[in-house]
């Protein structure tokens, strides 16, 4: 499983901008269709909304890889 830690400040990054952010996807687009056709899944559910506010701890499957997203140490 592979980390990806949000920038000072964030709360949380937007599913399709994580793909692309991993290198998952190459572009913008890429990302929106592949979310909207239930390739990438939230913590074990199939997400369809690219939009979708991924917070710490949250984990995203896609493409046969997993990310856990979290915050920066302090």
């Amino acid at each position: 499983m592979r980390e990806f830690t949000l920038r000072d400040g964030e709360e949380f990054i937007k599913l399709g901008q994580l793909l692309k952010a991993a290198g998952l996807v190459d572009t913008g687009v890429e990302a929106k269709y592949a979310v909207e056709e239930g390739k990438a899944s939230v913590n074990g559910e199939v997400c369809t909304m690219r939009g979708r506010k991924i917070h710490d701890g949250d984990v995203v499957a896609f493409g046969g890889e997993e990310i856990r997203v979290s915050v920066p140490a302090v």
